[in-house]
This record gives structure tokens, C-alpha cells and sequence, in this order.
């Protein structure tokens, strides 16, 4: 099963026998709340999640946007009708982020049925589809999220992956190399890691490259067949993006969730400046 569909596909899908669960998860860093944009108008049937409250804990050592406590995120789960057995469907405004880090933590604790809509939104509207401003009430699901064993870097295994296999930062250029850093206290990537920004992963609409053309940059970036690959990026919700890049070109990765929100607020760890990943 592919990991992306295309906006006639979920439309086909909506119309069908076994129509999917939809969650929009509209989310900007440091934008305004999304809830307002779902309002003002979304795809029928979609059930809003909210990510800084739902999927993700509160900010602290653990990063800016660490894992959810899985209670909290499987009730909203439930809330949102979702059940073991029924297919999913993530979006968001278009960027992709916020459906990428749904649609991980979807997989990570055990759903098998899960896809992002290609270009969110925006390319919902653009195919001539309608939204609507009514808000759901659907039956309550049955998920209860089982944490996979694989799938997941904590601060030690990413350093470790760095040196190892191939560590991706997600991030800008700009911000990999250190030379600026807007958000956490230190600018630069950890040791090791390789610059691979999540804006070359899609076209100027904000759709996936096609598998191939994924599968070719990442193989540029040093994946390899027996090489393990791990993302990392601010704070857990871009790197999900390029997990879900990777799965489409066929390629197995693990997130740092906490990611460099995490790394760079612990003085004892070692920090990498300029183009190289060294």
C-alpha cells in the first residue's frame, strides 16, 4: 500500500464502501492555531486534530514537540472515529508536516491502514472538490496505540546512526550548517549527520517527487540497501515528513523524535558547523 493519495483517489474512496477515516491537521510553526482555518472550511468528514495538544507533549527536555503521552493521543484517536480496521487518511494545509507526523505516530503504535493526501489541502481545492463547515459527530473508533520496538531514535541512538548508517537532517541548509538558528539555543547538526532539507522531496505544488526520483536523491544522499536510515530535524514534525518521503521511495527509516530541539538544549553533546556532516 502506498503511503500518499492523490485527492480523486480519496474522493473515489469517500464515495466508496469503505470510506476512511479523515483527520485534518492543519499546523504551522509558529503560525496561528489551525482549528480556525478547519472551520472556516474542510473535507467533509474530516475530524480536526490538534498536533501541539495531541500529538505531541508538553515542551521540555525532551524537545519542543516531544511523543504524546499514547493516552492522550489514542483517545483523540477515538474521538476522531479511528478503529483498528479502518483505512485513515491524513492532511493538512498543504506543507505536509502536520499530516506526516500524524500519519507516523499512526504507524508507529500499530495502525496498518494509513495515507497522507498528496499536497493536503490545497490540492484537494484544486481538484475541484468541495469543503465543507459542518462539523462531525462520528462514532467513536476502538485504536489503542502499541509502540513499535523499531521506528524510533532517542538522542543516543541517532549519534550512533550518525557514525554507522545515515543520519538525514531534515532541516534548511541555512540552519544545518549553523549559520543561523531561529528557534533553539545553538545553531549547527549533529556530528555525522547529512543535510537533506524536506523542501526537495516535493514539487512546487507541495506533491511527493514521484518513487523514483525520491529513491535517486536518497541513494545521492548515501542510502544504501544494507545501511540503516534514521531523520532528524527541529523538533520531530518535519522529520516525519521525510520518513514518509523515504517510505515512498521504498526505504525503511526511524525518526529522532526529539530531534535538534533536543540535542542542542544538552550542553554535554557535540555540535557540527559548516557544509559537512563532520
Amino acid at each position: 500500500m502506498k503511503p500518499i493519495i492523490s485527492a480523486s483517489d480519496l474522493a473515489s474512496d469517500l464515495a466508496g464502501p469503505r470510506r476512511p477515516v479523515l483527520l485534518d491537521v492543519r499546523w504551522q510553526l509558529g503560525g496561528p492555531p489551525g482549528r480556525p482555518a478547519y472551520e472556516a472550511g474542510h473535507i467533509p468528514g474530516a475530524v480536526y486534530v490538534d498536533l501541539d495538544a495531541e500529538l505531541a507533549g508538553p515542551p521540555g527536555p525532551g524537545g519542543r514537540h516531544p511523543l504524546p503521552d499514547l493516552e492522550v493521543f489514542g483517545a483523540a484517536m477515538r474521538r476522531a472515529g479511528v478503529s483498528a480496521s479502518t483505512p485513515v487518511v491524513v492532511h493538512d494545509g498543504g506543507l505536509g508536516w502536520g499530516a506526516a507526523r500524524a500519519w507516523w505516530l499512526l504507524r508507529w503504535t500499530g495502525h496498518p491502514d494509513v495515507r497522507v493526501l498528496d499536497g493536503g489541502l490545497a490540492a484537494w481545492t484544486a481538484a475541484g472538490q468541495e469543503l465543507s463547515k459542518e462539523t462531525p459527530a462520528p462514532e467513536p473508533g476502538d485504536f489503542v496505540p502499541h509502540p513499535s520496538d523499531v521506528g524510533l531514535l532517542d538522542a543516543d541512538g541517532a549519534a550512533a546512526l550518525a557514525r554507522s548508517g545515515l543520519l538525514l537532517d531534515a532541516r534548511a541548509a541555512e540552519r544545518y550548517r549553523g549559520d543561523v538558528e531561529p528557534i533553539d539555543p545553538v545553531g549547527g547538526h549533529i556530528p555525522g549527520a547529512v543535510s537533506a532539507p524536506t523542501t526537495e522531496n516535493v514539487d512546487e505544488d507541495g506533491r511527493f517527487l514521484p518513487a523514483r526520483a525520491l529513491a535517486s536523491r536518497f541513494a545521492g544522499l548515501g542510502a544504501r540497501e544494507e545501511s540503516a536510515v534514521g531523520v532528524y530535524c527541529g523538533s520531530g514534525v518535519s522529520g516525519a515528513h521525510q520518513v514518509l518521503a523515504l517510505a515512498i521511495a521504498g526505504i525503511p527509516s526511524a525518526l529522532y523524535a526529539g530531534s535538534w530541539s533536543e540535542w542542542s538544549h544538552d550542553p554535554a553533546r557535540p555540535v557540527a558547523k559548516g557544509p559537512d556532516p563532520q
